[in-house]
């Protein structure tokens, strides 16, 4: 222990003096835990990749961790904290020398940290959904990488991932293993090259939080928290959207809660409108699982990472988008009011889907929705009055080029899709069917039937949380149901074939299955219980 850990376990460290002080050490870190706060401290090191090994280096580090990590928790991470001299006698307060720098934050129950809280059934949709916004916000808000600069570019792509498989090579993970993933990495960079250029040039590179797992995340009051951004490598936190929150997906799917992670990126695809970025899926979710690969490889024995479970089992995950993924497409069909948007958003993450709201794309066309993109992506919030959103124009723009857009981009990621709209008309359907078949892929429709005190009802509760201010994406109210069943074409006999029917109050369960024996896709789990329960 260094003589500055030594002088600060000391009660008289601290004002008012604290009786009990913990130590937690990292390989970079030394954290002490005194009453309701913990102080972080950079330890002297050089590894290359992080130099600490000067105290104004330790001093420019905190006050970027700081910088970083409130743009996502404010109320965690509270200031950097001076340490004054002299060393034998060192402490948080005093008028001696400012001798070193500790980030101050509050203190958090280790038994809180997300793993433990997701391994015991604490983490719902509601907190995941919490999350993702929060998640959208700060990464519309971030800065972002100019196209000139190192970041984002098809190399800065490419070199960690070159990178970890050299450090999974010296771990000891034999070739037979990496040799497909290597190949495929390969192929897939040169394939996607243009499109990480793109990226880049359309404001998609920012900086994030660049370690976003939930080892780094912790529950309090209800909420999902993060901490510990990387404040040590611009390169790693420089990175594209869709990157950072392949990241958590990944750790969600090897945490046994596949459901969750579906439910994280669709909440976050709504608010941040990036779903022509789900083509680079695939590769992002790779990528990150090698990470965690190499990470697990060099925490294990030295050399024995080929028999590591935690190793095999992130590589295991790596290869997942090599095989053929399982894609269909699902339409969701029926009046407002009959509970087609509830059941979309239960039936996405419960089948793998990527469910694309109508009401949503509508209203983004218009800058009406979601956190709003600068440097490329959704124009800015534009006067419009509730039919102007509703003009012929604007509904053949949705159908025929926007939903389509978007659902071929999902499906080149590797994803199933639902699209959540009334597809009253025939036309509608048929047009979006034909797009199936171009695609290859299996399609059905889902159509929603309920009564009229159940379609009346539904919709007034809508128009209750408008009042209270809550985000509707839905404008249908009671009014619009004569226009709709005069417009409603009943589904044709071919139709009916491809059709499973749900009426509101039934269990969603029979549907679930059926879906899942139609279009071949698998019932994921919310959570490690969950699965468990499936087993």
């Amino acid at each position: 222990m260094s003589e500055l850990i030594r002088a600060l376990m000391r009660p008289e460290a601290y004002d008012p003096p604290e009786a009990e002080v913990t130590l937690l050490e990292t390989h970079i870190s030394w954290v002490l835990l005194a009453g309701a706060h913990a102080y972080k401290i950079k330890k002297p090191v050089n590894f290359g990749f992080i130099d600490f090994s000067s105290p104004a280096r330790r001093a420019e580090a905190c006050a970027t961790e700081l910088r970083l990590n409130r743009r996502f928790n404010p109320d965690l991470y509270l200031a950097c904290q001076p340490i004054h001299g002299p060393l034998p006698q060192a402490a948080f307060h005093g008028d001696g020398p400012v001798i070193e720098q500790a980030v101050k934050m509050r203190r958090f129950r280790q038994q809180d940290l997300l793993p433990a809280v997701l391994q015991r059934g604490g983490v719902g949709a509601a907190a995941i959904e919490r999350l993702a916004d929060e998640l959208a916000r700060v990464h519309a808000a971030a800065p972002v990488a100019p196209a000139g600069g190192p970041y984002g570019t098809p190399e800065a792509v490419q070199r960690p991932v070159l990178e970890t498989f050299e450090a999974l090579a010296r771990c000891g993970v034999p070739n037979a293993r990496l040799a497909p993933l290597r190949a495929w990495c390969a192929d897939r960079h040169a394939a996607l090259t243009p499109r990480f250029r793109a990226r880049l040039e359309g404001g998609a590179v920012r900086e994030c939080h660049g370690d976003l797992h939930l080892g780094n995340m912790v529950m309090r009051q209800g909420r999902i928290e993060l901490f510990d951004g990387l404040e040590f490598s611009a390169a790693l936190r420089w990175i594209d959207v869709i990157s950072e929150i392949a990241f958590l997906a990944m750790d969600l799917r090897q945490r046994r809660a596949p459901a969750l992670a579906m439910r994280l990126l669709n909440r976050w695809l709504e608010q941040s409108g990036q779903h022509e970025a789900l083509d680079l899926w695939p590769w992002y979710l790779t990528y990150r699982a090698l990470v965690r690969a190499k990470v697990a490889a060099l925490s294990g024995p030295a050399g024995q990472a080929s028999a590591d479970a935690g190793v095999l089992g992130y590589l295991d995950l790596a290869a997942t988008p090599m095989a053929a993924p399982p894609r269909a497409l699902v339409l969701m069909h029926g009046l407002s009011g009959s509970g087609k948007s509830h059941l979309a958003r239960e039936l996405a993450p419960a089948l793998g889907l990527i469910r694309l709201s109508s009401d949503i794309e509508r209203k983004r066309l218009f800058g009406l929705w979601g956190v709003g993109w600068s440097a490329g992506g959704s124009p800015g919030a534009v006067p419009v009055s509730t039919p102007e959103l509703y003009q012929p124009d604007v509904s053949r723009r949705l159908f025929e080029e926007v939903l389509p857009r978007l659902a071929a981009a999902a499906l080149a990621g590797g994803c199933p899709v639902l699209i959540d709209a009334t597809f009253l008309r025939r036309s509608h359907r048929s047009r979006m069917q034909a797009f199936a078949e171009r695609h290859g892929v299996p399609f059905a429709i889902v159509a929603c039937q309920a009564s009229e005190q159940q379609l009346q009802r539904r919709l007034q509760q809508r128009d209750r949380e408008r009042q209270q201010g809550l985000p509707v994406a839905s404008d249908a109210d009671a009014s619009l149901l004569p226009a709709q069943r005069r417009e409603l074409e009943p589904l044709s006999e071919a139709e009916r074939r491809r059709a499973l029917l749900h009426r509101q109050g039934e269990s969603i369960e029979p549907l679930m299955q059926a879906l899942s024996r139609r279009l071949g896709l698998a019932r994921l789990p919310e959570g490690p219980a969950a699965a468990g329960a499936a087993h």
